[in-house]
């Protein structure tokens, strides 16, 4: 394995008989150690990393890499030597970022990049389920404690549409600048005290038509978080715009069907400005994704609409409809026809590449199959309230979007206070008919599909889910 590595290295680059016999060394030596990570309480250097310097003045690190425990050998880069640097020395990232005229986000973004790379090690994530509340042999690997806390920011309630099944149309009050940077700073501190990475979705109404639309973004990238968008169509000047401030992770618009059947809905014209705007997207480098709203009537529609969207986009996927708000004007599917849709839709995903699985049932398929579960809705299952939290424009906190859930208001009680609250926690427990299933930690239903039903959702399962029904 040694000589695999230096194999490897001296592809690309030359090294004397005295750095070659030093990277021997450091191999054989890294290989040895065990990884007990355990007591860290603090971002820390990767305790197995060794750094060797040759004489051109170029580094080279041999570790561990700590979650996966394999050997890494690779020459280290100005970005790694720098978050090194800081922890090694314990230096002031403000004070950092003003010494090299970069912002803050840059340099948490470098710190984070060595977390991800495994030169530097981070406790568990403070977030994380109890994995005593769900039965012995449930699967719970990678489900547990997510390194990821996102904010899905509905900041401002304009919007250019007027869509037939909107979950809330009402008035709220704007959100003014100076709380908009309020919440970040916030969530900024939430999230490194809880060593998770923060991601924040603009969304609305459409966002863009936020009047400091702009100047959050680019407070956001700044601040290092991670940025998506939830939002319609837009012109290019303003896309391009955006992007000169900085590339979200992805960019997401929604279709309810094919042509006619999503004029209906979102307005005359929509499929074909939303497929040019596709076109834009990847044409500009955006990570593109589609979702649509599952009803009745448009169901015998999604696989030929991904047919369609295999050229447009890097994703589709779907919701089932909330039945609130405007929405509670159209109606879902019956449950027969919705499993007789999951499978032709698992099924399809083998070879229409777009499609991606969201709803939690699905892992109900799978294990019919004998297959290991996906992730879930939002890559724990159900992360109503856990890794994931909708905020809105007039500070009110929803452990999710599609149907009324509040939890309390960010500028009254706090991110933190709302989220260790007794109702947040309700949430986090997942329903009680779902504790006692092995797939739980995977899944959870859906609490909106149970609202929509007009279930107790914290103690009623799905109603879709077939898991325990009497025969």
């Amino acid at each position: 394995m040694v000589y695999d590595f230096l194999q490897e290295i001296t592809t690309s680059h030359y090294l004397s008989p005295e750095i070659r016999a030093s990277l021997e060394n450091a191999l054989s030596y890294v290989k040895g150690i065990e990884l007990d990570l355990e007591e860290i309480d603090g971002i820390e250097i990767n305790p197995s990393i060794e750094l060797i310097e040759d004489e051109g003045q170029r580094f080279f690190l041999v570790y561990k890499h700590p979650l996966d425990g394999e050997l890494r050998l690779r020459p280290a880069t100005s970005q790694d030597l720098l978050a090194l640097k800081i922890v090694a020395e314990h230096l002031d990232l403000k004070a950092v970022s003003s010494d090299f005229n970069v912002s803050i986000g840059d340099i948490e973004s470098t710190i984070w990049d060595a977390i991800d790379e495994g030169l530097l090690v981070i406790p568990h994530p403070k977030i994380k389920r109890d994995k005593s509340s769900f039965p012995e042999n449930a699967f719970t690997e990678g489900l547990i404690s997510p390194r990821v806390f996102s904010l899905q920011w509905h900041i401002t309630q304009r919007c250019d549409l007027h869509c037939k099944h909107c979950y809330d149309r009402s008035e709220r009050a704007p959100l003014s600048l100076e709380k908009a940077f309020e919440v970040l700073e916030e969530l900024r501190e939430f999230c490194w005290g809880h060593f998770v990475r923060g991601h924040v979705c603009f969304s609305g109404g459409n966002p863009f038509l936020y009047p400091h639309f702009k100047e959050i973004y680019e407070g956001a990238i700044k601040m290092g978080f991670m940025v998506s968008i939830l939002g319609n169509p837009v012109p290019r000047e303003w896309l391009e715009a955006m992007l000169k401030i900085g590339m979200p992770n992805y960019y997401q618009v929604s279709l309810e069907g094919l042509e006619e059947t999503n004029d209906a809905i979102r307005g005359t014209g929509h499929f074909k400005r939303t497929l040019d705007f596709l076109t834009l997207l990847r044409e500009l480098g955006v990570d593109s994704s589609v979702m649509l709203t599952l009803t009745n009537k448009n169901i015998d529609e999604v696989i030929p609409l991904s047919k369609i969207l295999d050229q447009y986009t890097d994703s589709f996927t779907f919701n089932r409809l909330s039945v609130v708000g405007e929405g509670a004007r159209l109606s879902l599917p019956k449950r027969e026809k919705f499993w007789s849709f999951l499978e032709e839709f698992m099924t399809s995903s083998e070879e229409i590449e777009c499609i991606y699985f969201k709803d939690n049932l699905i892992n109900v398929l799978l294990d019919r199959e004998g297959k290991e579960p996906f992730d879930g809705c939002t890559g724990f299952g159900c992360g109503a309230a856990f890794n994931f939290v909708a905020l809105l424009s007039d500070g009110e906190v929803h452990a999710c979007r599609k149907f009324p859930s509040f939890l309390g208001n960010i500028f009254e009680q706090g991110l933190e206070t709302i989220y260790y609250s007794d109702r947040a926690q309700k949430y986090r427990n997942r329903p009680a008919e779902c504790r006692t299933c092995r797939l739980s930690p995977a899944c959870g239903g859906c609490f909106a599909s149970a609202n929509s039903f007009g279930l107790d959702i914290f103690s009623e399962k799905d109603p879709f889910c077939p898991i325990g029904d009497k025969k």
